[in-house]
Order: C-alpha cells, then structure tokens, then sequence
C-alpha cells in the first residue's frame, strides 16, 4: 500500500514502532534475515506457534488471512494449493494476531447477550441465577483457533443429546464444534474430504451467524460468529461449486519460486526447530506491532466507506466477467474496505479493488452454468419460432 509521509501525529503513535502500516510492517518482517541463535538458546522444542510473520514469502496468503481477520464480514478464506506450501502454519499463527474477545464461562455457552434478548428463560438455571445476582456470565479472553478433524460426526458438528440428568431444556443439548467456535477462528483442513451434510451445516451457520439444534424434544440455539478459514489440495479431490461460491476470499498458493527464499525458509524452520521460544522472540516486538496495527484496523473499519460511483464501476466489471453470484461483490468490496482500514483510510480507492479483486473474483465462472443457460436460451428461441405462427 502507498502512504504519505508521516503527519506530526503519526509521529506520536502510541503502538511504538517506525511502521505507520500493517502492510509496511508485513513487507519488511517477510524479508527479514535472522542472525543466528547462540548455542545457550538452544531449547527443547514445544507446541509454541511458528511465527506469523516468519512465513517466508506467500504475500497473498498472509494477506488474505489478516483482511479475513480484520473484516469478518469477507465471508471466510479458502487456501488452495499443494502440501508443504505453509497453509496450516499461517492458520495457526494468526492467533499471536487476534484481539481478545467475551466468552461464556458456562460449559452451555450461555451469556448476558442472551439474557437480554431472549429473558432468563434463554439461559440455563444457574446462569440465571449469577445474572440475577449482578455476578458475569462471560470473561475476556483470547480467540481460540477450533480445528475440525476429519473423522468428526454431524452430532460431533452441530451437538447432540447430553445424557446427564437435568430439568431445563438447555442442559439437554451438548454444545458442538459449531457453538465452540463463536469468536473464534474455525479451521478445516481437507474441507474438500468432509462429508456433504456436514460441510453444509457450517456453511449455513456460517452465514446465518446462528444456528438451532433439535434432538427430539428438546433444542437450543446457539451463536456461530466466526471467522471460517478452509483449506484443500486440488490433487485430492474438488470442492462443490456451492461450497466454493461461499468463501469470500480464495487464495492459490504455490511453493517458493525463489532459491534464495527457499533457502532463507529452511533456515527459519531449523531455528524455530532447535530453539521455538529464542525464535519467537525475535519476532515478539513486531508481532505485538502487528496485532496493535490489526486491532486499530478492526476498529477503523466501520468508518471506512466506499463511494458509489467506483462500486458501480466495479460491478460493471463483475458483469463483463459474466460473474453471477452476488457473493463476489460482497466479498470484494467488504476486502477493499479491510485493505483500506489498514492503510489507516477511511475511504476505498480504485487501487485497493485492484489488489484484493483476484481474491475475490477468481474462480467464480462456472463453463457448465454458461452452457447450461445457453441452451436454455436457444430452447426458448426455438420455442418463440414454433408459436409465432399459432392462431
């Protein structure tokens, strides 16, 4: 992203880096060359995250996942490429990223939220008991990634019957991976391997943002407000053009075409490898930059507008791509607005369309509807010939 020189305000930025941007922050962590790790660095490796911004290369990747997480309202990311291309890596940093957010401190994810829309009768007894006494139902804490395994169930998905003894109808009903999720980021791996009835059912909650549960005679409603992140190998098998025009942003990502990026990659696993926490805190200043920058953008957004003049220009172009779903605008548009609040600006540019439009845009053609629509329109020509002459 361009910027113009630093205003005497800029100067006394509280987030304390020399970054004014997220961008200019991802461009000079991404070339970043690590001296090397002291032989009493040298510790036992853990489950510590590999840094975000320690991802070599894959600009359009990093990118995508930081606009979906500063605009939830993209619509979720699908990551499409090879094994070893760091896809699940990214997913799993992004939470050094990710603000923190209310959650429900009861195992039945009630919260006053409910309480307020719904009544007591929303929540379980003992929730509305502590929200009568003025005690919280929720506590801030850090978004969670939720990965989805491949062998799980629509019960284990969408929730099931809880066995346990119980009079209020809430406690009947186990939470699923679904209502886990909410606030959270939720991560399928394989998403092109899932079986249909359960991909289906996160799409639907996905976009509803809400989702009820009914097993017998008893049910529950749960939140689903996440920020969904798919990823695939093309070579295992294709993903349904339905569940493909459901994910806003759709990220191609190749292997390292560069021998010295390559090279500089391997070098970051080895030290990651032989010393995670000494690699982390190499990284940790720009990260807590990062995540400040991602939280002033979330909070930007709002005011970020775009004019309608360019929107109508840009679905102009939708059309000549003979794009149909009106997804894609969604998706490029509310991603423009993502790029531009990093940028710290309130108002969308041409330039922006241009960077995230290939995100957006791409595989939304479909030759078979194409075809499909054709022959219907030779149908109905050929229909209108035969009845012209009836009388």
């Amino acid at each position: 992203m361009t910027t113009s020189a630093p205003s005497p305000e800029a100067e006394k930025d509280p987030i304390g880096h020399p970054f004014r941007t997220l961008q200019e922050l991802l461009d000079h962590v991404s070339g970043k060359n690590l001296p090397p790790l002291t032989p009493e660095e040298s510790l036992l490796a853990d489950r510590t995250p590999f840094p975000f911004l320690s991802i070599v290369g894959q600009r359009e990747m990093k990118l995508a996942l930081l606009l979906g997480v500063i605009n939830p309202h993209i619509g979720g990311i699908l990551l499409i490429g090879t094994r070893g291309t760091a896809k699940t890596t990214a997913v799993r940093a992004l939470l050094d990223l990710l603000p923190a957010t209310r959650r429900s401190l009861c195992v039945y994810g009630c919260t006053e939220e409910e309480v307020e829309h719904g009544g007591m009768d929303a929540v379980c007894p003992a929730c509305a008991k502590k929200y009568g006494e003025g005690r919280p139902l929720t506590a801030r804490d850090r978004v969670r990634l939720v990965e989805l395994p491949l062998n799980a169930t629509l019960d284990d998905v969408v929730g099931s019957v809880d066995r346990r003894e119980g009079l209020h109808e809430r406690m009947r009903v186990r939470r699923g991976l679904l209502a886990q999720a909410d606030r959270n980021l939720l991560y399928i791996d394989e998403i092109n391997l899932l079986p249909n009835e359960i991909v289906d059912a996160i799409l639907d909650a996905a976009a509803q943002g809400v989702y009820t549960v009914r097993r017998g005679t008893f049910s529950a409603t749960y939140h689903t407000r996440f920020t969904l992140i798919g990823s695939m190998n093309p070579e295992e098998g294709r993903l349904r053009p339905q569940i493909l025009d459901r994910f806003g942003l759709r990220v191609l990502v190749r292997g390292l075409q560069n021998a010295a990026e390559r090279l500089e990659a391997y070098r970051r696993v080895r030290a990651y490898r032989e010393s995670p926490h000494a690699f982390l805190r190499q990284y940790a200043a720009d990260l807590a930059a990062a995540a400040a920058e991602v939280q002033a953008a979330r909070d930007r957004l709002p005011q970020v507008t775009l004019p309608d003049d360019l929107a109508t220009e840009a679905i102009a172009r939708t059309q000549e791509m003979g794009i149909d779903s009106l997804r894609a605008e969604i998706a490029w548009f509310e991603a423009a607005r993502a790029y531009a609040a990093a940028d710290a600006r309130t108002e969308v540019t041409a330039a922006d369309l241009q960077v995230v439009a290939p995100m957006a845009l791409r595989l939304r053609r479909s030759a078979f509807m194409d075809d499909y629509f054709t022959a219907r329109r030779d149908e109905e020509e050929t229909i209108q010939q035969l009845l012209a002459d009836l009388k």
